[in-house]
């Protein structure tokens, strides 16, 4: 079983950074296509970014410019760099994973990948 762990969530005023991080309990990151969603109380949830198993990103629509995915193999992580965050960013992140083979053309897919994560909470104040 294929279990995301997260790690990396806080507290942050408008403007500010934070970098979250993604590891695979018990296998490789590089095996999988990886990404970010987050839901807010009261809220659908939102694909963030996704990055396939060639490091091919894809973003939401409103993350394009401040938040940026990458993979780090020797670290065995994925990581979501977040900038200029803004108090509707403010929502519980998490990680999800698919299948290596999977192919998903949108970078708000990762709501509809397999395998999640606990997720981390983000807190954006004004």
């Amino acid at each position: 079983q294929v279990q995301p762990v997260e790690s990396g969530g806080g507290s942050v005023q408008s403007g500010g950074s934070l970098r979250l991080s993604c590891a695979v309990s018990g296998s490789t990151v590089s095996k999988y296509y990886m990404g970010w969603f987050r839901q807010a109380p009261g809220k659908e949830r939102e694909g963030i970014a996704t990055i396939d198993v060639n490091n091919i990103t894809r973003y939401a629509d409103f993350v394009k410019g401040r938040f940026i995915l990458s993979r780090d193999n020797a670290k065995n992580t994925v990581d979501l760099q977040m900038n200029s965050l803004k108090p509707e960013d403010s929502a519980m992140y998490f990680c999800a994973a698919a299948p290596g083979h999977y192919y998903f053309e949108a970078g708000s897919a990762a709501v509809r990948f397999p395998f999640r994560g606990q997720g981390t909470q983000v807190t954006v104040s004004s």
